[in-house]
C-alpha cells in the first residue's frame, strides 16, 4: 500500500512535467516561426477573402459579412458560361504556351554561345543583353506598335506578342548563361573529343544538366505571359476574340461591377492554373534559381 501510494504522486509529477515540456516546445516553435507564420497569414488571408466572397450571394457580397450565409457554388458555373470566357482561356494558353516554348528554344543557344564560345565582342554582346534587361518596355511600345499594326497589319491579334519571343529574351539569356557557367567545361571538351558538334553537345550534354535552369526560365516566362495585361491591351483590345484572361477579367469586372461574387470567382479561376503549376514545379524552379552561378 505504501509503495502504491508513493508511485501515484510520482506518476502525476511525471505527467505534469511532460505536459509542461510539450507546452514549452509549442511556445518555442511559435517564437521561432512567428515571423514565418505572420508572413504566411499576410499572403494567405487575401486568398481566403477572395474565396469566401466568390461563394456568397449577390447581396451578401456587398455587405460587411465575411462568412457566407449560403455557399453559392453555382457562381463558378455562371463564370464559365460567361460569353467569351472559354475563348480567353484558349488565347491565354496559346500565348503562354507558345511564348514559353519560343523563349526557351531561342534563348538557350544564345546563352550557350555567351557562356562557352570565345569570340571578339563577347563581352560587348553580354553588356547589350544586360542593357536590354534594364530597358523598360514602355520605351519601345510606340515604334513597335507602329511596326506591327501599320506595317504588318497584325493589330487585333496576339502575334505581335508571340513572334518576338522567337528571337530570345534578355533575362532568360542572362539566367541561362549564368547557370551554364557553373557546368564544368570538361564535359564539353569530352563531348568534342568524342566527335560531337556544338549543336549535339548542347542537346545531348548541356541540356540535360541545365534542366533546372531551363525549368526556371520556362516558369518565369509562362507566369509573365499568363499575367500579362499591358501587351494584350495594346495589341488585342480592338478584337474581343483575341482577348486573354488578364484583359478579359478587367472587362468582366466592368460587366459585373456590382456582382463581386462573380468577379472573385473569375479571379480564382484565373489564378488557379498558375498556383497549381508553381506548386508542382517549385522544386525545379527553386533549384534552377539557387544554382545559378555568378561566375563571369
Amino acid at each position: 500500500m505504501t509503495t502504491t501510494a508513493m508511485s501515484l504522486p510520482a506518476t502525476g509529477k511525471a505527467t505534469a512535467a511532460a505536459r509542461m515540456a510539450r507546452r514549452r516546445a509549442a511556445l518555442h516553435w511559435v517564437a521561432v516561426h512567428s515571423t514565418a507564420v505572420a508572413a504566411a497569414l499576410f499572403f494567405l488571408l487575401p486568398f481566403v477573402f477572395v474565396f469566401l466572397t466568390s461563394v456568397m450571394s449577390d447581396r451578401q457580397a456587398l455587405t460587411g459579412d465575411l462568412w457566407p450565409h449560403q455557399w453559392q457554388w453555382s457562381n463558378y458555373a455562371k463564370v464559365w458560361q460567361t460569353p467569351g470566357f472559354l475563348g480567353w482561356w484558349r488565347n491565354t494558353l496559346l500565348y503562354a504556351g507558345l511564348g514559353t516554348l519560343l523563349t526557351v528554344v531561342s534563348s538557350l543557344p544564345v546563352a550557350y554561345a555567351l557562356a562557352r564560345f570565345r569570340f571578339r565582342g563577347r563581352n560587348l554582346a553580354l553588356m547589350a543583353v544586360i542593357s536590354m534587361m534594364m530597358l523598360p518596355p514602355q520605351v519601345t511600345v510606340i515604334p513597335m506598335y507602329l511596326f506591327w499594326a501599320k506595317q504588318l497589319h497584325l493589330s487585333g491579334t496576339l502575334w505581335p506578342l508571340i513572334i518576338p519571343m522567337a528571337f530570345g529574351d534578355a533575362f532568360s539569356v542572362f539566367l541561362l548563361r549564368q547557370f551554364l557557367l557553373t557546368i564544368p567545361k570538361e564535359y564539353v571538351e569530352a563531348a568534342r573529343i568524342d566527335g560531337c558538334g556544338e549543336l549535339r553537345t548542347l542537346l545531348r550534354v548541356i541540356l540535360p544538366m541545365a534542366r533546372p535552369a531551363v525549368a526556371a526560365v520556362a516558369l518565369f516566362q509562362f507566369f509573365y505571359c499568363w499575367n500579362d495585361y499591358f501587351g494584350p491591351q495594346i495589341y488585342a483590345s480592338e478584337n474581343e476574340g483575341a482577348w486573354t484572361l488578364s484583359y478579359g477579367l478587367e472587362s468582366f469586372k466592368g460587366a459585373h461591377h456590382t456582382n463581386w461574387n462573380l468577379t472573385m470567382a473569375a479571379t480564382l479561376l484565373v489564378m488557379a492554373p498558375v498556383i497549381v503549376l508553381f506548386f508542382f514545379a517549385q522544386k525545379a524552379f527553386i533549384e534552377g534559381v539557387t544554382l545559378t552561378g555568378v561566375k563571369g
